[in-house]
Parts: structure tokens; sequence; C-alpha cells
């Protein structure tokens, strides 16, 4: 068979990043996609050509099945892979491609149609001998028949959308009494997120765990399974960490697990690398039941590509292109042990709020064991249109022990400068003892979570803030009047204290001192303890430089914020300096690790400023400028990812500034409004 000469990736970020790295490997042409979001987004750069699709919506550019045949058509593709998420397990966008003459890098639109919906798949492979969990049959049940079946299943029940996935619109109930404000909820939820709100019920099994089976076939009948993915470690119903193998199972069930996947597989004429996910009772992994089947390539494939040796992309390509897979089950080994974590914008310490902001500075690990796929660079704006995944770090070991070791690691040398993620909480998660030793359920996460979250902010971070602020780019670099510069210097005599005035997002303002000392920068932490900054003991860790101040840079005071990274966490702190400008650096005080710092010209936040928690759109102003508020008064609401966040008034007063409107587009920590004090307005 022959190889497509050109391809169209029908996605965006890590995952088109990702299929682009095979495609060239091959030799073959790829095509990247944008929204005008994405214009200088990495995988537009890394492509070989691409193509706009239109707005930054997704419904107009992603989204658009006729865009994206035009696409194809313009850039002469012969097949489209659709990655995951968006159209990836869309059947109609399948099926479009198949009638425009293109090859759909994926099963054929029938499998996504049937797998699609959750009650024909689960009876479909009933009928195929694949074990599923007890529950309701038949679609378009009544609020009373699923009550019904409820009962005689007996609680807890899980509601589960029919057309859906990614946890949206499930409901766990444990109080038959609640079904029926639960049903309709449910019902809700399905419909505003799918269009569509059949339910399902089934059985729930206490502190499950989460398995799926990866299997690939060939349209010439063959199929094989890949062996099996722990994906227990879930908040919200969405996976964070995945592993492959699974410390659960033995050889046994394993081979009797991805058998029921390969039969699962072959009920709907699968065709290409595909998923059967399990649902496993931790007490009993023999009793295992299907639980649904994505249709597509998953996230966290690069855990099955380590340990398998194995490119999954690649086959997809091959058996797209007519290719018979060369091997059989009985060659399928599995080697070593790999983790993934899942990189996401959110703020752990904010409740998980979706978070955004320019990309800083980046370091993203490699190296022997780790692999790191990402869509981010350096200047990457990440805003709310999108998945709020960033990235996935992947270690692999001869053992599980140094393959989570490995992870950690790895997640602690991971810089995303300027945008707040989870990487910090990840890898508190892998050192968790029930983690370490292999007992996880899908309700782990959300049990440990708050002891998981630290908001505190560690001495060195203030003290790394205070350095930053103190010796700017524009004080390093041009030559300027010692008796303007606030710095402690003097004629003769110690050196004096310069006070430094520093308040971080959501936490009361700290004062740190500095003065310049022997061969270094003496700075006094909040906690009272003295060290040593760049030049000191022990020497800063540096990356990169501060540079030279931009052209124009002028000498006057202006509002700066400093923003670092430490252990996973992003810190923004607002002072007072003199740089416009923004560079990044690595400060290191002594006995601490070095913290990852920027200088930005964002404008100031004080206590009387309402400031945006994430990224997202302002949905709801209720009040304007010289209105008297109360206390906890509502006056906005910010949404983003479909979650609504309410900002409320911190003190009694009047609104003395309103920056925004329906409609207005904000980022993290964005001055929204400020509400000037009631005492301080009668001055």
């Amino acid at each position: 068979m022959t190889m497509f000469d050109t391809v169209l990736v029908a996605n965006r970020g890590e995952i088109a990043v990702r299929v682009i790295r095979t495609l060239r490997a091959l030799g073959v042409r790829s095509v990247a996609v944008f929204s005008d979001a994405d214009a200088d987004a990495r995988h537009v750069r890394e492509a070989d050509t691409a193509v706009r699709l239109g707005p930054a919506p997704a419904a107009e550019s992603y989204l658009s099945a006729e865009r994206l045949l035009a696409a194809a058509a313009a850039s002469g593709a012969q097949a489209v892979h659709p990655g995951y998420g968006f159209l990836a397990e869309n059947a109609a966008f399948a099926q479009a491609c198949a009638d425009a003459g293109l090859a759909f890098i994926g099963p054929p639109a029938t499998a996504i149609d049937l797998m699609g919906d959750k009650i024909r798949a689960k009876e479909t492979v009933r009928k195929a001998g694949v074990p599923v969990v007890p529950g309701s049959s038949g679609s378009g049940l009544t609020d009373a028949q699923l009550i019904d079946a409820a009962r005689e299943i007996g609680t807890p029940v899980l509601l589960k959308p029919s057309a859906g996935g990614g946890g949206k619109g499930m409901r766990l109930v444990r109080d038959e009494a609640l079904l029926g404000e639960e049903i309709a909820a449910a019902r809700r939820e399905a419909r505003a997120s799918f269009g569509d709100d059949t339910l399902l019920v089934e059985r729930w099994v206490d502190r499950p765990r989460h398995i799926e089976i990866q299997v690939l076939a060939d349209a010439h009948a063959n199929v094989v399974h890949l062996g099996e993915r722990e994906c227990s470690l879930q908040r919200r119903h969405q996976k964070i960490i995945e592993e492959a193998p699974s410390v659960l199972l033995d050889e046994a069930t394993r081979a009797a697990m991805g058998s029921a996947a390969v039969e699962a597989a072959r009920s709907c004429g699968y065709v290409g690398a595909g998923t059967v996910e399990f649902i496993v009772p931790g007490d009993d992994p023999s009793s295992y039941y299907f639980m649904e089947m994505n249709t597509r390539l998953q996230v966290e494939h690069p855990v099955t590509e380590l340990i398998t040796g194995l490119d999954l992309v690649e086959w997809q390509l091959r058996v797209a292109s007519g290719e018979r897979l060369p091997f059989a089950q009985d060659d399928i080994t599995l080697t070593g042990h790999a983790v993934e974590a899942r990189i996401c914008a959110e703020d752990p310490a904010r409740g998980f709020l979706p978070s955004g902001g320019t990309v800083l500075a980046l370091h993203e690990p490699s190296g022997a064991g780790v692999r790191t796929d990402s869509g981010l660079s350096e200047g990457t704006e990440v805003g709310s249109l999108y998945d709020p995944m960033l990235s996935k770090v992947i270690a692999y070991g001869p053992d599980r022990a140094t393959a989570l070791r490995k992870l950690r690691a790895a997640l602690a040398e991971t810089v995303t400068l300027g945008v707040p993620t989870n990487a910090g909480f990840l890898r508190r998660l892998l050192a968790h003892p029930a983690v370490v030793a292999g007992e996880l359920d899908t309700g782990l996460v959300e049990r440990e979570a708050e002891s998981l979250v630290t908001a505190d902010v560690p001495v060195e971070v203030y003290g790394a803030a205070a350095l930053a602020r103190q010796q700017t780019p524009e004080e390093l670099n041009r030559w300027r009047d010692p008796f303007s510069v606030p710095s402690g210097w003097r004629l003769g005599g110690e050196a004096a204290w310069t006070v430094h005035h520093l308040r971080v997002s959501g936490h009361d303002p700290v004062v740190v001192r500095t003065r310049p000392g022997a061969g270094g920068t003496e700075i006094q932490l909040p906690s009272g303890e003295t060290a040593w900054g760049p030049g000191g003991s022990p020497p800063v860790s540096g990356r990169g430089g501060l540079g030279e101040p931009p052209a124009g840079t002028t000498n006057v005071a202006h509002p700066t914020t400093v923003t670092l990274h430490h252990k996973g966490r992003t810190h923004t702190f607002h002072s007072t300096g003199t740089w416009l400008g923004r560079e990044a650096d690595a400060w290191q005080v002594q006995d601490h690790d070095p913290v990852e710092a920027a200088l930005t010209g964002a404008a100031h936040a004080g206590v009387d400023a309402l400031t945006a928690p994430m990224p997202g759109t302002v949905t709801v102003v209720k009040v304007a400028t010289g209105d008297e508020v109360t206390a906890g008064q509502s006056l906005l609401v910010v949404e983003a990812m479909k979650m609504e966040h309410v900002i409320s008034a911190p003190h009694a007063g009047t609104v003395t500034e309103l920056d925004v409107t329906p409609g207005t587009t904000v980022a993290m920590d964005q001055v929204l409004a400020v509400v000037t004090p009631a005492e301080e307005d009668e001055s």
C-alpha cells in the first residue's frame, strides 16, 4: 500500500504537534489549521503548511466541518487526522470526509455512531459476550422508567447522558428520595452540553478503578490489544494521571480484559486505534465491566507507546492507508512502566479555577526516560477559548518506582512562567503514599485534594520577588545617578535597608527588606531569617539573562508586576518599579531552590481593586461608576470554560472605577473595578 503524501491535522495544540512529529518522521507533508487566536501557535509553525479556518470561536473554526474540508481541498490533502477533541468522534464529520474523497484517519462513521451512543454500545457489546455494568436497558426512558430501573438496581446509582463524555452531566445518587430532582438536573446538563438529554442509569461501584484497553484494528479483520492503562486518578471525572501497565491486574485478568476489548472492537466493525474503557472493583479485579469505547486516539496514548515500542499515530496512518497489521497478539510485549501527567492551565490554590496569561519563560523536561508532548512556546497566549490542557509530561523506567521518581523530578523541572498550572499539585499527588503503593480508585484525588493544595507563599519566593524588584534590567544595564536609586547605596558606612511592600494575589501585603552586601544582596525574609541573593553564597542559578531595556524606556516610576515560578506554582506580586519591558531570569536565596522570575508592566491591583480570578468573559455587570455598595454585594460575573465566578465587593464603599462591560474578555488578575471604602470616600 502507498502512504499518503499530504495529511491535514484537524486539531490544535499539543496533539497537533504530536501528530505532525510522526508525519515528519514518515516523510508525509503536514497541513495545520488555525483560528485567528492560534495564528502564531507552535503547531502552525511546525507544520509544512497551514490554512486559516476563521475567527477564534471554535464553532467558527475548529468545529466547522465545511471549513476543514475546504482547507483540505485547498492544501491538496489526501487524508484528515482528527486528533482528539473537537470533531474526532463526530460521525457526521467522518462521513463528510469519506464523501469528499478524503481518508478519515480513524474508524468508519458507523462505528463512531454506534459507540457514541452509550445505550446502543452497551447492548452491542453485551451481545458479543462482553460484561457490562448492571443498569437500565433501552433508549429514551422516561423519568419514571429511570427511577424504576434505579430502584431495581439499588442505590447508589450513576446517572449518565447517553450522548456525553468527559464527566459532563453525570450524577451520583445515593439517596433514592433524590432521584427525581437529580434526573431533572442531569437532563438539563446533558441538554446544555450535548443537545440530547437522553439518560441511562448504572450501578455505582464504590471505590472503583478505571482501566482501559488500547486496541488496534486494520481493515482486514485483524484486531489486537496493546495492554491496559490505569486511569483511576481523576478529578471531577477527568483523568489527570495515567500509567501503563496497571499494578492491579495479573496476567490472567489482563488477557481476559484484552480479549473482551478485542470483541468489543469487532462488534462494531472497528478500524484504527481505539480504547475500550472498563470499570473495575478494586477488591475484585476479575469482576470488570465495559463502560464505553473511545473511538479515537487518547490523550494518554504515550504511556502505551513507551511500554510497547509502537508509534500509535504511525499505525493509525498505516491502517488508514490500507496496510495490514504485521503482528499478531502473541507478538505484543509490554516492557517497563510509564506514567503520564496532564499539565493544565488551572490554579489549584484557587479551587482549580481556569487560569491563563502569557508564557514568559518555558522549560519543558526531556532526557533519558522523559518525554514531553506540548503545544507551548515562549510568548504563547493561553486564554479561555479552548481546552485548558497545555502539555503532557511522561516518564518511563524499568519499573513503576523508577517511572514515578522520574516523573516527580520532571514536574519539578517544568516551568511555564506566567501561566498558573497544576504541575505542583500533580507532583505532590504522585508522592502521596496511596499512589506510591498503587492503592488507587477514582475518588482518591477528590478525597485528598485539600491536603495536596498549598496556598502559602514560600519565604524564598518573597525573597526572590524582592531581588527581582530591586535589580531591574534598567538598573543593571544603564548607568544612573546612585543618589536617585532607592537601593540603599550611601556614601560611607553600612548600606541601608531598602523596604519592599509586596502583595501576591490572594494574600496580605508582606514587607521584605533588602540591602547590598559583600558579593551579593542580603535579604531579610518575612520569617526574620536572612539570606543572600545573586552573587552571594550559593551563586545564582540562572537561565537566560535580563538583557537590555527596550528602546524608548523612560526613567519614571511605573506599576510593575513580578511573576515567579516555583515548584510548579506561579506567584504574581505587585510592587513599584521603573521597568516597562518583560524578561525572565532565575533567582536563588541561600539554602533554597532557584525561583524563575519575570518583570512585567501590569497595573498594580490594590486592596480596593476587584480582579478577574481567571481568564474569561464578563457576562454580567450589576453596578455603575458612582454606585454605593455593601460588603459582599455581587457586582460582576466572569465566565470561562462554562464556569461562572461571582465577583463581590470586598468592603462597603463607592464604585470609583469600572473598566468592563458585558462581553469584555479579561485576563487573569486584570482589574475589573475599584471600590473605594466609605471612610475614604467621605474624606
